[in-house]
């Protein structure tokens, strides 16, 4: 399983990578990690990928996946600083333990998206972009997911904080971090 990240940065849209480990599921607290003293989190739109594909046109994409959820993605603001300054990937920034909490999956009709509430803020890239542009660089299969963060800085977060994300008036995540 992949997780295809889309994060801002620099005023635009970089792809990334996490591992299976960054998972955080079901309404489990988030503990800060002990490498960084500054934790940040951007929201993002989470979609489950329902086939393989490769190369996938824009105006097919939203036939490769099922289910899409809201996501809570946390960053270390200052090691991403550090490697920043020092021209290393941002990996041990955003790629930690727990490092993306993931809401209740809502399916989706093969339509699309449009209109629904995930939308209303501006992700950073639409759903079809965004499997077009991993599938372009990797098969993707499924079961990957694919995120994209809205078009907005990192904000700090700090313990005893709770990140919730409600759509259609439900909650729909539920982040405590310790």
């Amino acid at each position: 399983m992949k997780i295809i990240g889309f994060i801002y940065r620099d005023g635009s849209s970089e792809m990334v990578l996490k591992g299976d480990s960054c998972l955080l599921n079901g309404r489990k607290p988030l503990f800060m990690p002990d490498q960084t003293k500054e934790l940040g989190v951007t929201e993002c739109m989470i979609m489950r990928v329902s086939r393989l594909g490769k190369e996938i046109a824009p105006k097919f994409a939203n036939r490769y996946y099922d289910a899409v959820a809201p996501g809570a993605d946390f960053i270390a603001m200052d090691l991403a600083r550090e490697a920043q300054s020092a021209g290393r990937p941002w990996t041990e920034a955003l790629a930690f333990d727990y490092s993306l909490a993931i809401g209740e999956y809502e399916p989706t009709p093969t339509s699309s998206l449009k209109g629904r509430e995930y939308l209303e803020k501006e992700l950073l890239l639409s759903p079809e972009e965004a499997v077009a542009r991993a599938s372009k660089v990797m098969t993707i299969r499924q079961g990957d997911l694919i995120y994209i963060q809205y078009r907005q800085a990192p904000r700090p977060v700090s313990k005893e904080e709770i990140i919730r994300i409600e759509i259609n008036g439900e909650e729909k995540l539920y982040c405590k971090i310790k």
